[in-house]
């Protein structure tokens, strides 16, 4: 590729990520690194966890993967939605970091812009990889990287509240079934469920479960099948199950009205365990349902570790063995158990398991996720994202009814 066509895709790729604001992220800032300049004795790593400090259990396993093959490694943490741009930046000065932790959404965006690595060049082994899960890193048939974990959504229900107003859980199994559990908690004097429909990415995150689990396909925003899960959602507002704050919340905001120990259910993420855990309150797990039956593909967050293009070709040796130590089955056992994620292989989900009884949920709903990205989407899926976000806003709002909000949305993604 030559100078000014590889310019020119990292000017377009800077313009993609600016439209996407993630939705399951860190918090707080890092300062930017450069490279050692040591002959290749020190190896930099970029990841979107700010909050990890030089004790946590992430750094520990870096500076031990560092040890064992041999280097020094520098490590910047940024914040998740700071990060791909200042990877691109790093891209145009010839400065990419050896080894990046990215977001899985961003992979093929950066894919596409000729700043990471195929997996075919850089000799990663995905082989035990989920499939459903490697495919968010896979674009124009290449894989970029291999994930490190990941998390997804599901139904925290409130075991009291459901007892209360007589509602067997286990009777739950489709879209039907949970509004009737809905209407009978609103009867039993209690909240139904709460959610995110912010209008941002985390408002299509959210609603991601119900469009795909009515059959829909985001190539086709416009569908009967998107219809039907748009109106699920507008008719429980109408009902009174949702609340109108759903409108603003983002998932921590409403995660906060669960825990008020008020509401039945709350569509929430695995980084809310720790919280579940302090709640005072018995809690489940229900994986999503879909429309008529099964469970429904949930969107997959979580991070990838990628290996970016060098100009100095050398250095991919080395950084295949930090990767290779950073996604062993110690090392993501190590880091999933630290970021609340469930692995992406099968025998490191069993340990986990195996540790934590009250992951197996969360095991089942990310063996049925979904990449964002997936379905060879690639840098379509922002601004197709953007389009069904304010489809969701729109008709929840009352500006449009669900059928006319998702035309409009459609039509702005042709």
């Amino acid at each position: 590729m030559n100078t000014s066509s590889r310019q020119r895709r990292l000017t377009a790729a800077t313009l993609a990520v600016l439209a996407l604001t993630l939705s399951a992220c860190s918090s707080g800032s890092g300062s930017s690194d450069s490279k050692g300049s040591d002959g290749g004795g020190t190896y930099t790593v970029w990841d979107p966890y700010p909050q990890f400090t030089k004790d946590s259990a992430w750094v520990k396993l870096l500076d031990r993967c560092g040890t064992e093959a041999g280097v020094q490694v520098k490590r910047t943490g940024f914040d998740t939605s700071d990060l791909p741009n200042k990877t691109l930046l790093a891209a145009q000065q010839g400065n990419s970091p050896d080894v990046l932790v990215v977001d899985n959404p961003v992979v093929s965006t950066l894919a596409e812009a000729g700043v990471l690595t195929t997996t075919a060049d850089n000799k990663l082994d995905t082989s035990k990889v989920d499939p459903n899960l490697l495919a968010a890193g896979q674009s124009g048939g290449k894989t970029y990287g291999t994930p490190i974990g990941a998390n997804t959504l599901a139904l925290y229900y409130n075991k009291t509240v459901l007892k209360a107003a007589g509602v067997d859980v286990a009777t739950i199994k489709d879209w039907p079934s949970l509004t009737a559990a809905l209407d009978k908690v609103k009867k039993a004097g209690k909240k139904g469920i709460t959610f995110s429909a912010i209008g941002t990415e985390e408002g299509s995150f959210q609603f991601l479960p119900w469009f795909w689990g009515s059959g829909a396909q985001l190539t086709r925003l416009d569908s009967a099948q998107a219809e039907s899960a748009l109106t699920l959602w507008k008719d429980w507002l109408k009902s009174g199950y949702a609340p109108n704050s759903v409108l603003n919340n983002t998932q921590t905001t409403s995660w906060q009205e669960f825990a008020t120990g008020d509401y039945a259910f709350a569509e929430n993420g695995t980084w809310q365990l720790a919280n579940a855990d302090k709640a005072g309150f018995e809690y489940g797990v229900l994986p999503i349902p879909g429309a008529t039956a099964a469970t429904a593909p949930a969107p997959t967050g979580g991070e990838f570790v990628t290996l970016p293009v060098q100009d100095d070709t050398a250095r991919y040796t080395t950084s295949q063995k930090l990767a290779t130590c950073l996604t062993s089955e110690q090392g993501l056992y190590d880091t999933d158990s630290a970021l609340s994620y469930v692995a992406p292989t099968a025998a490191v989900q069993a340990k986990q398991v195996a540790a934590t009884p009250a992951l197996k949920p969360w095991v089942d709903a990310v063996k049925s996720a979904k990449g964002r990205t997936s379905d060879d989407l690639g840098t379509k899926y922002p601004k197709i994202s953007e389009q069904l976000w304010k489809a969701v806003q729109s008709a929840l709002s009352g500006s449009k009814s669900p059928k006319d909000a998702l035309s409009s949305a459609q039509g702005a993604v042709k």
